[in-house]
């Protein structure tokens, strides 16, 4: 009986150009060999094969024997299952809607932090604290082109504090943080922490879960961002410019809470209703299932009441062992999830939704996953 050995040939058609691939770029990064490698201009944010080496629908190094690609995918077949049971050693119940975990509240203890970031500093207060403190030796998160006037997300490598701080905030565009790993893997980082949201969130622990080498090792703390979609880059001229004569170059931070918020530079606040924002949702977004960030060890978002406090979900060993360090030693405040219930309630409600965006059709995902593609003994 041959061994199924899935490889480009399978993720092309099953993921790629089927409306799965979120654009995460895991496969990019995990690939071995010089073939593969990442379109993020005019929206596209997909991998693609280069043509001197089987063309783009096929690889040699596949026909040889060559998983990487499958292995590293988060969305590749039974992916949810395969990560749950790796992660938390269990399946998750029909009503973890966000993932297994535990919610609180948390915000930096830091003002300047808490000013700096997006919603409470949370996060940036983690990074600083892992990376001070011989947890991890960089992080791959986003950051903005040039003087950050272009609002063009771009994958950075956080080493130090002021990475970090430079690094805050949101952006509503994609950014393909793992694309950063090379740079920071150059630069003799062993340890090596990803934010991300849920698309991204799962690469490692697919990559850990289908054992794909020193990548999987090397991605030892996975911070995931709650989010329902990015945005296509031409929501910039297209949208907030031509209707509303905001141009890019006068943003100075952007968040959404119902209502898409723009403060300008010149300290104003703009609200754009966010409907009018739908028509440039990124394709990549439209069938992802994972608003909460479901395999990350900590994921984070600035959903509810109180707007200078992070919802936090702690999901693993390792979240929960950081997250009493940073309490320990003052780092954060922490408050019960129940002190803010409509932040609960709106997180399961965003994440119920998403859910429902997975394919009937598609194998894997959440609760669709057909029993010839579940392991054997389920």
């Amino acid at each position: 009986m041959a061994v199924d050995k899935p490889q480009w040939r399978e993720l092309f058609s099953e993921v790629v150009t089927s409306g799965l691939c979120t654009g995460c770029a895991a496969c990019v990064v995990a690939c071995p060999h010089p073939v593969l490698d990442y379109e993020s201009a005019n929206g596209v944010y997909k991998p693609f094969h280069l043509d001197i080496d089987g063309g783009p629908e096929n690889c040699t190094h596949g026909e040889k024997g060559c998983t990487m690609c499958t292995r590293a995918c988060p969305r590749f077949r039974n992916w949810e299952t395969e990560i749950d049971v790796h992660r938390f050693a269990r399946e998750r119940t029909q009503d973890e809607v966000s993932g297994i975990g535990d919610v609180l509240l948390a915000r930096a203890s830091d003002p300047s932090l808490v000013e700096n970031g997006q919603d409470g500093g949370f996060v940036s207060a983690l990074l600083i604290y892992a990376l001070e403190n011989d947890v991890i030796d960089a992080a791959l998160v986003s950051g903005l082109e040039g003087d950050g006037s272009t609002w063009v997300a771009q994958p950075r490598v956080a080493r130090t504090r002021d990475d970090v701080l430079e690094t805050a905030k949101s952006r509503y565009t994609y950014s393909a943080n793992l694309l950063a790993y090379p740079q920071a893997v150059e630069a003799g980082a062993e340890r090596i922490a990803l934010v991300g949201m849920g698309c991204m969130a799962s690469a490692p622990g697919a990559m850990q879960t289908r054992k794909a080498g020193k990548i999987a090792r090397r991605l030892s703390l996975t911070i995931g961002l709650l989010c329902s979609k990015t945005f296509d880059d031409s929501i910039f001229e297209e949208l907030f410019e031509a209707k509303y004569d905001i141009k890019r170059t006068d943003i100075a931070k952007m968040n959404i809470k119902g209502v898409f918020q723009i403060w300008t530079r010149d300290g104003h606040l703009h609200e754009v209703p966010l409907k009018e924002a739908h028509a440039f949702t990124r394709e990549g977004c439209t069938h992802c299932p994972d608003f909460a960030a479901e395999h990350a060890d900590i994921s984070t978002g600035g959903i509810g009441a109180f707007g200078d406090w992070t919802l936090v979900i702690v999901r693993t060993d390792l979240g929960r062992e950081l997250l009493a360090a940073l309490s320990e030693r003052g780092l954060i405040e922490t408050r019960p999830g129940d002190d803010d219930p409509g932040a609960v309630a709106l997180l399961h409600k965003l994440a119920r939704v998403s859910r429902k965006r997975w394919p009937e059709d598609a194998s894997g995902g959440p609760g669709r996953i057909p029993v010839a593609l579940r392991p054997s003994g389920e």
